[in-house]
C-alpha cells in the first residue's frame, strides 16, 4: 500500500529481456551504466591517490624533522674541536 504523494522508486530493468526497447536504447542504456561505473571507480581512487599522498607526505615530513634533529644533536665535531685546541695550547 503506497501512501498518497509517496515518491516512486526507481525500478531496475535487464535491458535484454525488457520488451519495447529498440537496440538503439539497450546500447544507450549499456553506455550510461558504463559511463556510471567509471565515475565510482575515478571516485575510489581519487579517495585512495588522496590517502597515499597523506602517507608519503607525512613519512617525508618525519624523515626530514628526524634529520633536523638528529644533527642538531651531534656535538661530537664539537668535542673533537675542543680536544684538538687544549692539545694545541698545550703543545
Amino acid at each position: 500500500p503506497e501512501e498518497p504523494g509517496a515518491a516512486a522508486f526507481a525500478r531496475r530493468i535487464d535491458p535484454a529481456r525488457e520488451p519495447g526497447l529498440s537496440p538503439e536504447q539497450r546500447r544507450h542504456m549499456a553506455e550510461v551504466e558504463r559511463a556510471q561505473r567509471h565515475r565510482a571507480l575515478q571516485r575510489r581512487l581519487r579517495g585512495r591517490n588522496t590517502l597515499l599522498a597523506l602517507g608519503i607526505g607525512a613519512v617525508t615530513l618525519g624523515i626530514y624533522g628526524y634529520t633536523f634533529y638528529s644533527v642538531s644533536q651531534e656535538r661530537f665535531l664539537d668535542e673533537l674541536e675542543q680536544e684538538a685546541e687544549a692539545a694545541r695550547a698545550r703543545s
